[in-house]
């Protein structure tokens, strides 16, 4: 039951919801140390490469899911959203973390620790399993791959290029609160679908 043509309105939603579960994530303010540092482009490079291996082991997990029956998918799907959604509320905020820097400004050193910082502070975080459960909520991986990869890119743009200044204008508070709102919504349309289905 594999989908592989491209839905655009299934890409906004991945890039959406991604977008803002990322957004209040540490990694934006990792992005924006590193950026502040070092070569933006050359750290860009790294993170973006590290999030795409990230939304492609959340879409392999994600496709693996739906193999099985439908109704419980959608049930397993929605119980995830609804944990991602509480999370995100009661999640404390990560402070200033010291980000580890290269001690010089080249391509492969400066990228090279974008992706390993990004590798491993984002295995198994709740973008990845909200990336798996889109993948397995709506069978498409192909635009939910897109959508979070995109959502991904955008936030760790947003970082290093100026996640300070953004923050001025819009409480990190209100993000989360729309997220998980976002994230609630998904989960009882998913209970609702194993429930009715």
């Amino acid at each position: 039951m594999f989908s592989s043509t491209f839905s655009i309105t299934v890409t906004a939603i991945a890039f959406g919801v991604v977008f803002l579960a990322e957004l209040p994530d540490k990694t934006a303010l990792a992005g924006l140390m590193l950026g502040t540092r070092y070569r933006a482009s050359y750290v860009f490079a790294g993170v973006a490469a590290a999030f795409a291996v990230h939304v492609a082991l959340a879409i392999a997990a994600g496709s693996v899911l739906t193999l099985l029956p439908h109704r419980l998918v959608q049930a397993v799907v929605g119980v995830l959203f609804l944990a991602g959604a509480a999370m995100l509320l009661l999640k404390k905020s990560d402070g200033d973390e010291e980000v580890k820097a290269p001690a010089d400004q080249s391509f492969w050193k400066v990228s090279g620790a974008g992706f390993m910082l990004i590798l491993v502070a984002e295995f198994g975080d709740l973008t990845q399993i909200m990336t798996a459960n889109l993948a397995a909520r709506y069978d498409n991986p192909v635009s939910v791959g897109l959508g979070a990869v995109l959502a991904l890119w955008a936030v760790a743009g947003i970082g290093i290029l100026g996640g300070k200044t953004l923050m001025k204008y819009v409480p990190l508070r209100l993000i989360t609160k729309v997220a998980a709102g976002v994230m609630a919504a998904l989960a009882a349309f998913s209970l609702y679908e194993a429930i009715a289905g």
